[in-house]
């Protein structure tokens, strides 16, 4: 009697369902997202006037890590993203790290776009919203990663929209002054370094494409060309926004604006236009905890299949082909701290270990055979360079709480290591 076939998957294999539209469209949907709607009042107060040069220092530390982070996802095109990357070009430790430091600091930005959208929706119900909003998001990533692919391109559809309209009613006022975009004696290198780790937290969604590297059809052509793409259309919306912002409120109004878009749409004459852009800023924000999720579940998941987490979170749903315990866990956690964190902390908490991430992808990358020219080798130095700057740049707060998480992380991992010494010897 001959063997019999059967058609049915392994049980730890994500589906390959996403084509180079969507995994664009998810790179979007994570960047362009709360953070250009609440990371400009911070940064222009940080680097006043040279605002701009701030954005531009934080496009270039991003440009640096998309190309690292696509070359790295293309050599190795499995879900887990830097903790991939770092565990098969530095050793175990350095992919621990990225992905310690990944899920626990995405897991503080699920909670702070979670909590964006509880203000912007309902004020004084915020917390209870951001709850509500993380479970509703966990059961469409539930079932299934196409289906939230489908549900970002809406978002990111909405939101374009929303920037649009207040950057062509701004640029066609007559409150708009050019004038108002030069760089004043005021400016500092510390601000504009500072404002650039701002900014550069509006830009790390990119990484979300590499994370789903599992769910990706034809990974090694599709990763390197949707990440810089996803990058340069975010660029050109971020720059516009804050030109347009600038020429109207100027570097002080932008940075004393608790909502500065909204404040842009009133100064240009159509006030009827901000309630738009509150409902802009709540879609956004829905987009951000949409692909964060999705993103930190992969890399749980990930870590699990190696035991650096509970094994039982590698568990992939049989019909739906998504990580669903990971998914849960996940959820639960964002849940909890969306209801007891403060907006401001949670983004602070979770910056520092996001570059340090970065920083790892870099050092991934720069070990790779720089075919191509010796340029390709500068690339990931540079971005580890920068990444590095710019997390000691922000707020001692930030750096403190950041290293103490990593140095947990770190601990455990030597503990892990210890006991398991133990029972080989």
């Amino acid at each position: 009697m001959g063997k019999a076939t059967t058609t049915t998957a392994v049980p730890d294999e994500l589906r390959r369902r996403l084509g180079l539209f969507d995994a664009v469209v998810i790179g979007l949907g994570s960047m362009i997202g709360a953070g250009i709607f609440a990371a400009l009042s911070p940064a222009a107060r940080a680097a006043g006037s040279a605002l701009l040069l701030g954005l531009a220092l934080a496009a270039v530390v991003a440009y640096c890590n998309a190309t690292s982070s696509a070359r790295l996802a293309a050599r190795y095109p499995a879900s887990g993203g830097t903790y991939v990357y770092g565990r098969e070009r530095l050793g175990e430790f350095w992919g621990y790290l990225a992905g310690w430091g990944f899920v626990v600091g995405k897991t503080a930005s699920c909670a702070a776009m979670a909590l964006t959208v509880g203000y912007y929706v309902w004020p004084e119900q915020a917390h209870a919203v951001a709850v509500a909003a993380v479970v509703a998001l966990s059961a469409v990533n539930y079932v299934g990663v196409h289906r939230s692919a489908w549900l970002t391109r809406v978002i990111v559809a909405v939101v374009l929209t929303v920037l649009t309209a207040v950057v062509v009613a701004a640029l066609t006022s007559g409150a708009s002054d050019a004038s108002r975009l030069g760089i004043g004696p005021g400016a500092s290198a510390g601000g504009v370094l500072q404002a650039a780790g701002l900014l550069f937290f509006a830009f790390a969604g990119y990484a979300r494409i590499a994370t789903l590297g599992e769910e990706v059809r034809d990974p090694a052509r599709t990763i390197p060309r949707a990440v810089p793409l996803a990058l340069g259309i975010t660029l050109v919306v971020y720059a516009a926004v804050a030109v347009a912002a600038l020429s109207v409120l100027g570097a002080e109004g932008v940075g004393q604006a608790a909502a500065p878009l909204t404040e842009v749409a009133r100064a240009a004459g159509l006030p009827g236009l901000a309630p738009l852009v509150r409902v802009g800023a709540a879609v956004a924000a829905t987009g951000s905890l949409l692909a964060l999720i999705l993103g930190v579940s992969r890399t749980t998941l990930a870590m699990a299949r190696d035991r650096h987490l509970p094994r039982a979170l590698a568990a992939v749903h049989p019909r739906f082909g998504v990580p669903h315990h990971a998914e849960l866990a996940v959820g639960a956690v964002v849940a909890v701290v969306a209801a007891t964190a403060d907006l401001r902390g949670a983004i602070g908490f979770s910056s520092f270990g996001v570059l340090v991430y970065y920083a790892i992808a870099n050092a991934s990358a720069a070990t790779l055979t720089p075919a191509g020219g010796p340029h390709r080798r500068a690339v990931p130095v540079l971005g580890l360079a920068g990444c590095l700057i710019l997390a000691f740049a922000l707020p001692l707060s930030s750096v403190v709480a950041g290293a103490v998480v990593l140095a947990v992380g770190a601990a455990a991992y030597g503990l892990r290591r210890w006991a398991s010494d133990r029972q080989g010897g």
